[in-house]
């Protein structure tokens, strides 16, 4: 084959190619995690991130979580945007000071609340983003362990604000 024909079906191959793509319908855009199925037995109030007093040092989420649904579902993850990781842990009193854990899975319960609060189970934000400012909001997403999702956003307030 001569170069002269291999060049015209090369061309030939590329343009139908884009004949083709033109024909198809626009593709779905690939999920993202906010496309990911919700939840709507779970409710989330008075969500807050605290950040801390040294910038760069973790910043603590609390929330207030209402559970109606199927039993036997746990909190899978917490991921809140801006974050390098999330984790979840306990305080908890041992040999007299005060310690923090990283909880175990957190089971919900048809009809019972689950507090994150100061002094008890809050997630940690680690590498917290520069951009997080007192007075903003910040995305969170927690994922149970069937997979669904709920994103809420957060009240962004400085250290020393009301937990």
């Amino acid at each position: 084959m001569t170069m002269m024909k291999r060049a015209a079906l090369a061309t030939l191959g590329v343009m139908s190619l884009f004949a083709l793509a033109a024909c198809a319908g626009e593709a779905e855009a690939p999920a993202s995690e906010a496309e990911a199925p919700a939840n709507p037995t779970l409710t989330i109030d008075n969500a807050r991130l605290v950040l801390a007093p040294v910038a760069g040092n973790p910043a603590a989420l609390y929330f207030d979580l209402s559970y109606s649904g199927p039993p036997s579902l746990t909190i899978d993850s917490i991921a809140v945007e801006g974050a390098g990781m999330s984790m979840i842990h306990q305080t908890a009193e041992k040999n007299g000071a005060m310690t923090m854990t990283q909880a175990a899975p957190v089971a919900l319960i048809n009809g019972e609340s689950v507090v994150f609060a100061s002094g008890g189970m809050h997630v940690m934000a680690m590498q917290p983003s520069a951009d997080w400012k007192a007075g903003g909001r910040v995305n969170v997403t927690l994922t149970l362990s069937d997979g669904t999702a709920d994103i809420f956003a957060a009240d962004v307030r400085a250290a020393g604000e009301e937990r």
